[in-house]
């Protein structure tokens, strides 16, 4: 992309040809044309374009030739969609010779304008704005929560204002998006905001490892898409990858190191995505269990259980809880994912014939009703009030909570739905709602990029996703039917998951190329809860033309 072109006042010449030059650029760019980005698809930019990406724009006033007339404008076409849009009578406004992003530099606001300002080849100003700039602004009292914003287009300006700095931030992934599709901001007035609050990619490093320029890559295109979440499975059976002080042992030679941890995190809050990590807990610890093998759990004949730890044995908690808290300064977000999912001593036939330790266990703590199920439920417990002292807020599988027993989970741990395939009788998810508990949807029929394929999986597709899927559609393709149970109070967002079964299947490449298409459709579904104003082709030749 190239830079603005700068005119001066001294040459009338200079200024036609410079008018003429950047003309051609924005055609060549695709962004002359005002269909909204459902004619002819653009060239798709790099991984990382959003860290680089300028429009390129005339050297003329930024308002003096609407681009059809005085007809009323229509909304911009970006990914996701602008919920709310009144159309006035106007030009609309693209960045000229001139052109700004005010705001104050000294403020919340510094990071939002400078990186915007960068991506459209723009300077920076503190101060009145102008005509031709576009401005930053906090406005508190402003409504939608703290990720929504107004965009205004009018005189040849554009400002964009929101309660808080992550809703300016959208604004303008809606000003960059917009300019890409259309050449220029449509006259108007946009008041935007999130359907689902949670809204993300969910990244299995432990079995398939990804550098950090791999991740960085993906947040990058995350953030064009309007999602705020990025959670990091890095303990699994087959390796452990951040590094560790309170257990090195532990730790696969393919890791990322805690420096690079601090930078995938600090570029999450530019991008306002906040990145949770989880140590899936007392199942998929078979990196642990290599490094101490008597923590590893037998049934009575002695057979061994891959991956599970004896949770009989105070030294396997204690593993775990040092680790929660070395880990815990590390990622500052407000939330901790605990795991809790297929513990293999419940996946047999009779869990306390075959588990008498785990029985004996589950007596002396909870008394002698107590099954294997409640010590079970026990540690998810415990693991949840140590996240909550440590300023988390936990977050576990919806097959690490079990009903009926002497021990409840505890009511305030987020379920993350995927299904439960180890167990036929796996809960639906209309249990969880009606015990009243708050749920995020990573249904496994839609949302579960496998490598490999294996266990009847098949790669998602982004067309099935935008047409048939929404976040109360948590199991299957049948969404829950009691509506007064899936607003955005219940169900509270949706991540797409990629997990590394068979990690030779696919490269990192062909991974970032598979999910991109199923991303976009996700951001789409999770930020506007209509039915989306595109057709699935349309949408598609929209995200060639946005490079996302």
């Amino acid at each position: 992309m190239g830079l603005p072109l700068r005119a001066t006042k001294a040459s009338c010449v200079r200024g036609l040809i410079a008018g003429a030059v950047a003309t051609l650029v924005l055609a060549a760019l695709g962004c002359q044309q005002t269909d909204g980005g459902q004619g002819q698809a653009g060239t798709r930019s790099s991984p990382a374009h959003s860290a680089h990406a300028t429009t390129a724009t005339s050297a003329r006033s930024p308002s003096t030739t609407p681009p059809h007339g005085t007809a009323a404008s229509a909304p911009p076409r970006t990914i996701p969609s602008v919920r709310e849009f009144t159309p006035t009578t106007g030009p609309g406004w693209r960045p000229g010779s001139g052109s700004r992003v005010v705001a104050d530099l000294d403020g919340p606001l510094a990071d939002e304008a400078h990186m915007i300002a960068t991506e459209l080849g723009l300077r920076t100003a503190s101060g009145t704005p102008r005509t031709g700039d576009l401005s930053l602004a906090l406005k508190p009292g402003q409504s939608g929560g703290r990720e929504a914003y107004t965009l205004t287009v009018g005189g040849g300006r554009a400002r964009i204002t929101g309660p808080a700095d992550a809703g300016v931030f959208y604004g303008t992934r809606t000003v960059k998006q917009a300019l890409r599709s259309g050449g220029r901001l449509p006259e108007g007035v946009i008041h935007d905001r999130p359907g689902r609050a949670q809204r993300g990619l969910n990244l299995d490093i432990a079995r398939k490892f990804f550098s950090a320029r791999w991740i960085e890559a993906r947040m990058r295109e995350m953030a064009d898409l309007k999602l705020n979440q990025l959670a990091l499975h890095f303990s699994d059976d087959q390796g452990f990858r951040i590094q560790s002080t309170s257990h090195p042992e532990i730790v696969s030679a393919q890791h990322l190191t805690k420096a690079q941890v601090r930078e995938i995190v600090a570029l999450g809050q530019r991008l306002h995505i906040t990145v949770i990590p989880e140590i899936d807990s007392p199942g998929h610890l078979g990196a642990v269990i290599r490094a101490h093998p008597q923590l590893q759990l037998r049934n009575a004949g002695g057979t061994t259980f891959q991956g599970s730890v004896d949770i009989s044995q105070p030294a396997a908690a204690r593993i775990v809880d040092q680790l929660m808290r070395e880990y815990a300064p590390l990622f500052p977000g407000r939330w901790w994912h605990l795991g809790a999912d297929e513990y293999l001593a419940l996946t047999v036939e009779d869990p306390q014939a075959s588990f008498p330790k785990l029985v004996a266990a589950a007596k002396a703590k909870y008394g002698p009703n107590a099954r294997v199920q409640d010590l079970v439920t026990g540690w998810l417990n415990d693991r949840a009030r140590l996240a909550r002292q440590l300023g988390k807020q936990p977050k576990a599988w919806n097959d690490g909570f079990f009903a009926g027993g002497v021990v409840k989970p505890d009511k305030n741990i987020e379920v993350e739905y995927w299904t439960g395939r180890l167990k036929e009788t796996a809960r639906q998810p209309l249990e969880y709602l009606k015990e009243g508990r708050k749920v995020v949807n990573l249904n496994d029929s839609y949302l579960y990029y496998v490598l490999g394929e294996p266990g009847g999986f098949t790669y998602p597709t982004g067309e099935r996703i935008y047409e048939s899927w929404s976040p109360a559609v948590l199991r299957s393709s049948t969404p829950v039917a009691d509506k007064s149970l899936t607003g955005p109070n219940r169900i509270l967002g949706a991540r797409f998951a990629i997990w590394g079964d068979r990690p030779e299947a696919q490269t990192p490449a062909q991974v970032a190329q598979g999910i991109r298409l199923p991303l976009a459709a996700l951001a789409q579904r999770v930020w506007d809860p209509g039915k989306p104003p595109l057709s699935w082709s349309d949408f598609t030749r929209l995200a060639e033309r946005l490079g996302v």
